[in-house]
């Protein structure tokens, strides 16, 4: 049995086509890559590596109404001096959003996808690091909404330009490297 009654929000009744739509329409690897510059020799390295990790969240409208939502991460991981590897992934995924007004569109477009994409990028980090022999990196959980207050912050600080700057976090978000 279907429920034919029409929402009812604050304005009166709302149709059909007017509800909010949140869909995932697919989730896919955009680009993966991996280098190990001083490979063989930097495996003789006894000191345990530095890793740095960043973290950017992009989105673009691909149809009316039809969005993709980027994760991107770099890790880097240095004995020393040098590079032991360099890994970079984006994860991609398109989401159709309807019906949401603008206030609200910035927090789905920012929080909820990038929320849903990561897990998926975390996965794929680590097993391209695992194939390399070495021991596998693990992001850490993200709190995307802290990450996209900080980077409305940010923006709103920024001097208004023609260029807008591609937010992005750094930090050392890996364990068991």
């Amino acid at each position: 049995m279907t429920d034919t009654t029409p929402a009812v929000g604050a304005a009166g009744p709302v149709a059909a086509d007017q509800a909010p739509v949140f869909q995932l329409q697919r989730v896919y690897l955009k680009d993966a890559s991996l280098e190990m510059p001083h490979a063989p020799r930097i495996f003789l390295e006894a000191e345990a590596p530095s890793v740095d990790i960043q973290l950017e969240v992009s989105n673009s409208a691909v149809v009316d109404a039809v969005h993709e939502v980027v994760v991107r991460v770099t890790a880097t991981a240095k004995v020393k001096d040098k590079v032991l590897f360099l890994v970079e992934g984006k994860q991609g995924g398109i989401f159709e959003i309807r019906n949401l007004s603008g206030e609200q569109m910035g927090p789905v477009l920012g929080v909820v996808c990038p929320g849903i994409i990561y897990p998926y990028l975390r996965a794929n980090i680590a097993d391209l690091i695992s194939r390399t022999g070495l021991p596998a990196i693990h992001l850490a959980e993200i709190n995307f909404e802290a990450f996209y207050s900080q980077k409305m912050a940010a923006m709103q600080q920024q001097p208004t330009s023609g260029a807008e700057a591609a937010p992005t976090a750094t930090g050392n978000g890996a364990a068991g490297a």
